[in-house]
């Protein structure tokens, strides 16, 4: 029985060896350090990966390749192999990779900072392109912007005499300001937009071994415990504020394709359903 025990590991990598030689053999990869069996080339980023891939670049050239667990990732090193990627060939790498984080908070990576490219990615750039960020759109809450700022400076004048922390009115101003664009109403005291982006943006940044090493997945509750109470960040917010309907439900259900979509509507605190024509 022991003897069987102790064989397992080398069984096992035996076959991660054959299905890695398999793969390899499939396709020409640029040049890159040996990979261990599992973790890859994990082990080699250190506590400084910039530096660490500095160094690894001098040996293996400005293209390399390496296996970030079972990720194959390629590192361009060099203006001249940077622009090959991102404007060359930019349309076979315009996707990100998916990332438990991102799965999570954007309802299966159907945001558009996550979604993978094509039609899907396309429609939602143009429905923010149009609905968010036109120059119409955005002219229609000067009014607001100038009221807030001039709040701003209305509590400035009043604290004159006082020690007044900037930062933390700018924030302030920021805050309410997008929460007057996005909900119609400004912040309160039952929801903290500001510490519900932070508490995102650090987890999305977070290193997580099931993404890299997927099996672990199961082992791996160093997400799950922020997600509990952080993620998705936005349905803290939405009984708060009423927003429901928006277009975040809309991504939640996936036999609903925006190709499909003629007219969508999109919500705002005094429009809470999505409306949706299908050609």
């Amino acid at each position: 029985m022991f003897c069987y025990l102790a064989s397992l590991p080398l069984l096992l990598v035996a076959i991660w060896s054959f299905l890695h030689l398999r793969r390899k053999n499939g396709r020409k990869l640029p040049p890159g350090p040996l990979a261990l069996p599992f973790i890859g080339n994990l082990h080699m980023l250190g506590h400084l990966p910039h530096r660490s891939l500095q160094n690894l670049a001098k040996k293996y050239g400005p293209i390399m390749s390496m296996k970030l667990g079972s990720k194959v990732a390629i590192i361009v090193s060099s203006p001249e192999a940077a622009e090959l990627f991102l404007k060359t060939h930019d349309i076979l790498f315009a996707s990100r990779p998916k990332i438990q984080a991102s799965d999570i908070m954007s309802y299966g990576s159907r945001g558009l900072a996550f979604s993978e490219y094509g039609p899907y990615w396309r429609n939602v750039r143009r429905l923010c392109t149009s609905e968010l960020l036109s120059v119409a759109k955005i002219d229609s809450y000067a009014g607001m912007r100038k009221e807030e700022v001039e709040g701003l400076v209305g509590r400035l004048r009043a604290a004159r005499e006082e020690v007044v922390d900037v930062t933390e009115l700018v924030e302030r101003l920021i805050e309410d300001m997008t929460c007057r664009m996005v909900f119609g109403r400004r912040g309160d005291d039952r929801f903290d937009l500001k510490s519900v982006v932070r508490e995102a943006v650090d987890l999305v940044g977070a290193f997580n071994v099931a993404d890299f090493v997927p099996f672990l997945g199961p082992f791996d509750l160093q997400v799950d415990r922020g997600q509990s109470s952080t993620l998705p960040p936005w349905d803290r917010i939405r009984p708060v504020t009423g927003a429901y309907g928006c277009l975040a439900s809309v991504s939640q259900d996936a036999t609903i394709s925006l190709t499909e979509v003629s007219t969508i509507s999109v919500c705002s605190a005094n429009q809470k359903v999505v409306s949706l024509s299908h050609e």
